[in-house]
């Protein structure tokens, strides 16, 4: 029986399709635009300090995992799309921050399974924004889309922007997103930081699931060792042997098995757990990683019948195949900033 779940588990993960519109729409100009967010209302964050929202969770097997990063520290999370199907109102190419279905979808996925990452690292603050849809990065949509992932961007930099002034208070920060959020967060990064003082505060920014040139940055280098502070990593998975046609060869990646950029295999007994679907249940030693030129490769999960559960992209689980690495290393660098600053 046990074997029948976790099987469904991993399909379910790995082998849901997202569906998008690959017809032209109404261009992004002529139709109505959501409400502009006002982040000075706490429910207008899928997750703040100052509410119990999904982001508070804790995997079972990781409960007695506990520090008191959260009294020193904050982590600003930017979440991915969720806004994926059929819409069902006049905005057809940004999510409304008041829909009651669109927030419970965000707060269920990527709030409980990736911002949870983060949660003994520091205090998570991950705002709603009025994300792009997702047909906005297809052609024949991608034109308009781009009007539609800048407005979605401009609440990113406003929500920040808040949380600068009315809730940071000089605390250092992580900053992380997965996919559209890591497309903001990459240009919040080059924006905010990249040769300013606020620099100073920034413990790691982790650009998941979207790529990052080589030459970004001119102040903010790629990490390439575990404790490293104040740089980015980045990383998007792949099935060994998949080259996808649409990557650029001048991205980086790093492996967040090894938190290194080179090529150094690491072996399925490097990985310290994942979390699927089954969000209680920790998978130790299911993938392995490996850097390949600006991706990351793994091989077939590590349990029975695994080759049938391959895929060629794993962007879905870009954090979570890696979830227990990624949390212990957030709470290093964190850890490693807080020491430098004390000394």
């Amino acid at each position: 029986m046990q074997i029948v779940i976790l099987i469904t588990t991993i399909l379910s993960l790995l082998f849901t399709t997202t569906s998008y519109t690959q017809t032209t729409i109404e261009p992004f100009d002529k139709v109505p635009q959501p409400t502009v967010p006002d982040y000075s209302k706490v429910e207008t964050w899928a997750a703040h300090p100052k509410k119990k929202d999904k982001a508070d969770k804790i995997p079972a097997p990781l409960k007695k995992e506990v520090t008191n990063l959260s009294e020193k520290v904050d982590v600003f999370f930017l979440h991915p799309t969720i806004f994926t199907g059929e819409v069902k109102n006049e905005y057809l190419w940004n999510a409304a921050v008041e829909d009651a279905k669109m927030n419970k979808q965000v707060d269920k996925t990527t709030i409980k399974l990736q911002a949870s990452i983060f949660n003994q690292a520091g205090q998570i603050y991950a705002p709603r924004y009025r994300q792009a849809h997702l047909r906005s990065f297809f052609e024949p949509n991608i034109e308009e889309g781009n009007k539609a992932l800048d407005l979605a961007y401009e609440d990113v930099k406003s929500a920040f922007k808040y949380y600068l002034e009315h809730e940071n208070k000089g605390r250092p920060f992580i900053l992380a997103g997965h996919s559209q959020g890591a497309r903001h967060l990459k240009l919040l990064l080059k924006e905010q930081f990249d040769g300013t003082d606020l620099y100073k505060q920034l413990i790691a920014a982790y650009i998941v699931g979207w790529g990052v040139e080589e030459d970004t940055y001119s102040e903010i280098p790629l990490g390439t060792s575990a404790n490293q502070t104040g740089c980015f990593v980045t990383w998007r998975t792949y099935n060994k042997g998949y080259q996808p046609g649409w990557i650029r060869e001048n991205d980086v990646c790093v492996n967040p098995l090894t938190w290194t950029a080179d090529t150094t295999y690491a072996p399925y007994t490097a990985n310290e757990g994942s979390i699927l679907l089954g969000f209680n249940t920790l998978r130790k030693n299911l993938f392995d990683a490996q850097v390949h030129g600006p991706i990351l490769w793994v091989g077939k999960p590590n349990i029975f019948l695994g080759g049938l559960m391959q895929r060629d992209n794993y962007h879905v689980g870009d954090y979570n195949l890696f979830y227990v690495n990624v949390r212990r290393n957030a709470i290093l660098r964190a850890r490693t900033f807080l020491e430098k600053k004390d000394k």
